[in-house]
């Protein structure tokens, strides 16, 4: 799950540097270490597909997929040096414009961000507007960005902030509670401790604009590496096309062939799977081109986060990212 999201208790116990690669890199081959945003999961299938079906290999590619997790900074691991790309959100890269580090995004995986907000059936709530003045449980990260958004779009205010501690264990015990969700994994993971189906209210689908799942490295790697970015890209956007209208046992094997934490079983890697379609998380209604980004998207979502006092409205938001590398372009 992102950048951002409901997990199940205990996950900070687990390892969070678990390294996938090839048990020694062709020759010939490019090699990327790329950093995911979470331990592996669903919500990456398209990087495990592409891995474990041979698309990178076949793309000139040797291809470390590196787990994130509690703790793991991303943006400073591949600022640093010590992964080539990362996964990230729009945010990664605009907040590392600010701080005066040249990331940039090359592509956005998920076209709809799959935060949420959730909370328990018979409560009052249908709709994001009813959340307004009650308690939310949001993690730390959240606080400055999509709580900017629901503060600036829908009222909400800083004295509705609770703790997330990323365990469900209050949400389940407390009917009047509501939280940070995924909708990759709430149905699942939270419905199978409810009475009832929890409430989702996709942020997505209320103007939220922010890019998920996006590939972001430093312009220096990226200019350097021209060729193997784009064979990544296209690759690992093959990888989500077969993910997302083919067989995804490939890439569920394999990544849970590493987190063998039982919460991330087949069970919700089909729940995850249906979502991510049937919401149009990877290629939205419209069917555009997987990894797709639009200029004008990214201005609408710096507009909405300047106004949001995320952004001081001089940043230069365009060097956040780049469209020349996009699958598909050459």
């Amino acid at each position: 799950m992102s950048t951002k999201t409901t997990r199940a208790s205990g996950l900070a116990m687990m390892a969070a540097t678990l390294l996938l690669g090839a048990s020694g890199p062709a020759a010939a081959l490019d090699k990327i270490r790329f950093g995911l945003g979470w331990l592996p999961e669903a919500e990456h299938c398209g990087f495990f597909q592409a891995k474990a079906t041979g698309l990178y290999e076949k793309a000139g590619l040797d291809v470390d997929l590196i787990a994130g997790g509690p703790g793991i900074n991303t943006a400073m691991l591949v600022a640093g040096g010590e992964q080539d790309l990362g996964m990230g959100s729009s945010f990664t890269t605009l907040n590392m414009v600010k701080q005066g580090i040249p990331g940039v995004t090359v592509a956005a995986f998920f076209q709809k961000d799959p935060q949420t907000l959730v909370a328990h059936a018979g409560q009052g709530i249908s709709k994001l507007e009813d959340v307004k003045g009650r308690p939310v449980m949001v993690a730390d990260f959240a606080r400055g960005e999509f709580w900017q958004f629901l503060k600036y779009r829908f009222g909400f205010t800083d004295d509705q902030l609770r703790p997330y501690t990323y365990s469900s264990a209050v949400f389940v015990s407390d009917k009047t509670a509501i939280q940070q969700g995924y909708v990759t994994a709430d149905a699942h993971y939270l419905g199978n401790q409810l009475d009832q189906p929890p409430v989702i209210m996709l942020l997505a689908d209320h103007g939220y604009l922010n890019y998920a799942t996006t590939v972001f490295g430093m312009s220096s790697y990226i200019e350097a590496h021209p060729h193997a970015v784009r064979a990544f890209l296209s690759a690992t956007a093959e990888g989500w096309k077969s993910c997302m209208t083919g067989d995804y046992t490939p890439a569920m094997k394999l990544a849970t062939s590493i987190n063998t934490d039982p919460a991330y079983g087949e069970g919700l890697w089909k729940a995850s799977i249906t979502e991510m379609r049937e919401r149009h998380i990877v290629s939205n209604e419209t069917g555009g081109s997987i990894g797709a980004m639009t200029d004008a998207r990214w201005a609408d979502f710096f507009a909405d986060m300047v106004k949001a006092g995320v952004y001081p409205a001089d940043l230069e938001f365009k060097k956040a990212y780049t469209l020349s590398y996009l699958p598909g372009s050459k």
